[in-house]
């Protein structure tokens, strides 16, 4: 396994995880959104830019303006998000939807669980559902239990060596990886792979239509994956899926199913990883009480989901029919982008990180029938990543000013590019 990880680690290294582009260089399309479009993905430091409170203390569900004569809204108040992720028969998610749009074509389709409408979505969920029980993932705990000390021996010792470390790299990273592979049963000979196939779709400074282009690039990757599940299944949910569902399931369902939770799996609790060893870092109550306390672990987990929300804005959700949502109505097709970030800061005092107050439910992992079906795994990991570290390490510090720190721009799943620390 170690040696697994260190291709994994490497091969991300090089590659810059989260890369950058220039700031003056993003794609056409982008350059013709108006900056109302942009706001649910800005943000400074940690938190969402002051434009996103202010619209959503003015105007809720407020219209956007947008090019190709498409008509759209964005929704930043906490009820009002609620209202449209719950409301699942007046709202579309199907992909179908985008196609003909932007340049937008029927085989960039992800599949998955995101991009599909019921009876599809019902059928696939149902599928899944039995793999993200209590008691299925507490199988996995152990597994995950080893991937993290892994890594903390790793950190140790890259830190003897080369003094500071960058903890996405060595923990942030590496843990949603291994244990997504473990769920999938994916071979350690393709796991390096796979990272490299999840990650350049979510920064829009990438592009949308080199997004999109990643996205189809993982689906071929995948069907071979699945090709090979076909003739010998193996010991993990694709297996699974394939021994228990047959033919009832295809190769592409398959697939979209795996893309969808290794890059909602990777990507995500990456960016809860190292973004969150921030926020421990520069609250030392907390840092505390996640040290000696198992007690605090998951009001601290619970509130750091809610104060981060990683994933800043809900999958686009398309009107079936002419509906009313905060005082507004919206046309049947028109497009509704619910801002997770703005929902979750919605109330007196929700800009400030407090574990362990009493607070409605979050949207972290968003709300009704399209909610993340991985939110459990994704607790587990936290769970465990954030008490093993700092009792580990106790003396650990950031190794460069926080204001140094380069924060992802314009990406759907907020994150940092780098997180240099040192362990002592």
């Amino acid at each position: 396994m170690g040696g697994v990880r260190g291709r994994i680690v490497g091969f991300l290294a090089r590659r810059r995880f989260g890369r950058r582009r220039a700031a003056g260089a993003p794609d056409a399309l982008l350059s013709l959104l108006p900056d109302s479009a942009l706001v649910p993905l800005q943000r400074t430091g940690l938190d969402p830019v002051a434009a996103l409170g202010n619209l959503r203390e003015h105007e809720p569900v407020s219209r956007l303006r947008l090019p190709f004569g498409l008509r759209a809204w964005v929704v930043t108040g906490y009820e009002e998000t609620r209202a449209v992720l719950g409301a699942g028969s007046a709202f579309s998610n199907d992909f179908t939807n985008l196609v003909g749009t932007v340049g937008i074509t029927a085989d960039q389709n992800p599949g998955g669980l995101g991009f599909t409408d019921p009876p599809a979505h019902t059928r696939l969920r149902r599928m899944l559902t039995p793999e993200f029980t209590g008691h299925r993932l507490r199988r996995l705990a152990p597994r995950i239990e080893a991937i993290v000390a892994g890594q903390l021996d790793e950190m140790a010792s890259l830190a003897e060596a080369n003094g500071a470390v960058d903890l996405l790299q060595t923990f942030a990273l590496p843990i949603p990886s291994l244990t997504i592979c473990e769920l999938l049963g994916v071979p350690y000979s393709d796991r390096a792979e796979f990272q490299r196939l999840s990650t350049t779709r979510f920064d829009l400074l990438g592009g949308v239509t080199g997004s999109l282009g990643a996205i189809s690039e993982s689906m071929e990757y995948l069907l071979r994956i699945v090709e090979k599940q076909r003739v010998e299944p193996g010991d993990g949910l694709l297996g699974m899926l394939v021994r228990e569902h047959g033919d009832d399931i295809s190769d592409h369902e398959l697939a979209g199913l795996a893309d969808g939770l290794l890059t909602g799996g990777l990507e995500t609790t990456a960016s809860m990883l190292a973004l969150g060893t921030i926020v421990l870092l520069q609250h030392s109550e907390s840092r505390r009480a996640v040290r000696d306390d198992d007690a605090a672990i998951e009001p601290f987990v619970e509130e750091l989901l809610r104060y981060l929300t990683v994933v800043q804005v809900a999958f686009p959700r398309f009107a079936r029919e002419e509906t009313t949502i905060g005082g507004q109505t919206i046309a049947k097709g028109d497009i509704v982008l619910c801002s997770l970030s703005g929902a979750n800061r919605d109330g007196d005092g929700l800009d400030d990180f407090h574990p362990g107050r009493p607070s409605r439910p979050h949207l972290a992992f968003g709300y009704g029938l399209h909610r993340c079906i991985g939110a459990e795994l994704a607790r587990m990991e936290l769970r465990t990543a954030y008490p093993a570290l700092i009792r580990r390490f106790p003396d650990i510090r950031l190794a460069t000013d926080p204001a140094d720190l380069s924060y992802r721009k314009l990406s759907f799943v907020f994150g940092v590019d780098a997180l240099p620390v040192t362990l002592h």
